[in-house]
């Protein structure tokens, strides 16, 4: 049982890769599976900060792909926890890509992946207290609290309906 007491900004991680030919589709750009897992790669990172433990992805929900990263471009990958419950959290994932030529970044995906925490033998471990402090780390508390309800509301429906079948 964890009584440790985390700030979400101790969890953070940013990652980068460059956009090379084996990463790239017929059109020149990142294809969309190799994005999904650098996101899934980094929000990974971000949980077992939190946790200091084992963890294992639950969902990605929410992923929205808003432009391309065109090849020889850099990816960079942002994520943070959001939100914690008692043995799973939300982890937030920002993907930019960055023109090497000039340092701009343009925002490209966002998504949100829940986590659970295990311990050595595969069984869910109560994880630490996530503590926003900043007015930015209390408005990604709320939002993740809202999705959190959106997701287990889905999940009560699909339940009625295979009940039903």
């Amino acid at each position: 049982m964890s009584s440790r007491v985390v700030q979400p900004a101790q969890t953070r991680c940013e990652m980068t890769w460059i956009v090379l030919p084996q990463h790239a589709n017929a059109l020149g750009t990142a294809f969309g599976g190799a994005v999904m897992s650098w996101i899934d790669i980094c929000a990974a990172v971000s949980a077992q900060r939190f946790t200091r433990t084992t963890v294992v992805t639950a969902s990605m929900d929410e992923l929205s792909f808003r432009g391309p990263i065109p090849q020889g471009h850099v990816a960079v990958l942002q994520a943070m926890v959001n939100w914690a419950g008692r043995t799973s959290m939300e982890v937030g994932v920002r993907v930019e890509h960055e023109d090497p030529s000039t340092g701009i970044r343009a925002h490209t995906s966002t998504a949100y992946l829940t986590f659970v925490a295990l311990d050595q033998d595969g069984v869910k471990v109560k994880v630490p207290t996530l503590r926003p402090k900043t007015p930015e780390e209390v408005r990604r508390w709320g939002e993740a609290e809202r999705r959190r309800e959106r997701r287990l509301a889905a999940r009560a429906q699909e339940h009625a309906l295979k009940a039903k079948a």
